[in-house]
């Protein structure tokens, strides 16, 4: 079993996560899919409407993607492309690589950095790798602890258009001041990119519910997990 397996099983298993999920769930069933499809269309508008180019953020917090023994897949590599394009167009003041990886293998923030300086950018541009995280809350959250006082001043959020949802919810809760950027030019086409969509709207919508159940419950473990 991979380590990414793994996490994402004591996830699964976890009383909190589960509590959650059945109040989301609960939620979408008697609404006959209507709360469901509310996060459906939200994660869609995020991913066609989100812009390319940030306006206002001088730190940008690019997010890893797994890649199996250094593999580079296509989503990846357009976050990276994207990343390489801002940073010829205006150079920002910091770059943040986020991602972790399985054990005596290198971490996606580190795959990252190589494959930056492989498509050019420069050797002097300051980046900060966050190695420890495994999935979106993690790499967030990491972020905020290595940003420091820095997490006042604005960030851009990188990812890819079907990604952008989760990374802006996640933000939100933990009290970044946040723009998006997407890593591709427009929404690609497709079902792939619809599968991606509803699979994002699921947990987006699991998590949304979950955090807004757990205030009106003032449960405050729950609350922890999130924020």
């Amino acid at each position: 079993m991979t380590s990414r397996i793994a996490h994402r099983l004591s996830l699964a298993i976890d009383r909190d996560v589960l509590h959650a999920g059945v109040v989301a769930l609960a939620a979408c069933v008697l609404s006959a899919g209507l709360v469901y499809l509310g996060y459906l269309v939200h994660v869609w508008r995020v991913a066609r409407r989100a812009p390319c180019e940030p306006e206002q953020g001088e730190c940008v917090l690019l997010f890893g993607k797994n890649a199996p023994r250094g593999r580079i897949d296509r989503d990846f590599a357009a976050r990276l492309d994207r990343t390489v394009w801002l940073w010829q167009r205006a150079p920002r003041r910091s770059l943040v690589l986020l991602g972790g990886g399985a054990r005596g293998e290198r971490s996606e923030a580190e795959i990252a950095r190589d494959a930056l300086y492989e498509r050019g950018l420069a050797r002097h541009v300051p980046l900060r790798l966050e190695s420890q995280s495994r999935d979106t809350l993690q790499n967030l959250r990491n972020a905020r602890a290595l940003l420091g006082d820095g997490v006042r001043t604005r960030v851009t959020l990188l990812s890819n258009r079907y990604h952008l949802a989760r990374c802006a919810l996640f933000a939100r809760q933990l009290g970044f001041d946040w723009e998006l950027c997407a890593a591709e030019a427009t929404l690609p086409p497709g079902p792939a990119t619809w599968w991606r969509i509803a699979g994002e709207a699921a947990y987006v919508c699991w998590i949304d519910v979950g955090t807004r159940w757990a205030r009106l419950l003032r449960h405050q473990r729950m609350l922890a997990r999130v924020t």
